[in-house]
């Protein structure tokens, strides 16, 4: 029970502390950050297809897969943003 708790007040923490971090940032930073969160998405990929792979219980094979499929959205999902507000900065001819 004492772990559970400790687990939930970090992460209660963390929620907290990224809102505030992310609130804080200016417009002008957002593309570059895009990419860099892009990157940390990709290493959660690779763990949630480690998570996956185990088969220690169907539980974390569903619960693996379905952190594959979040992660590979938000990957997909971030370049797509990414590139769109690339393209605002290109001459047009």
């Amino acid at each position: 029970m004492e772990t559970l708790v400790t687990a939930l007040t970090i992460f209660v923490l963390a929620i907290f502390i990224g809102f505030e971090v992310i609130t804080k940032i200016p417009p002008i930073l957002h593309t570059p950050l895009m990419s860099g969160s892009n990157a940390i998405s990709g290493i959660t990929v690779i763990g949630a297809i480690l998570s996956a792979g185990y088969q220690v219980t169907l539980l974390t094979t569903i619960l693996g897969f379905i952190a594959v499929l979040f992660a590979t959205i938000n990957v997909v999902g971030g370049f797509l943003v990414t590139q769109r507000m690339l393209g605002m900065f290109k001459k047009k001819d």
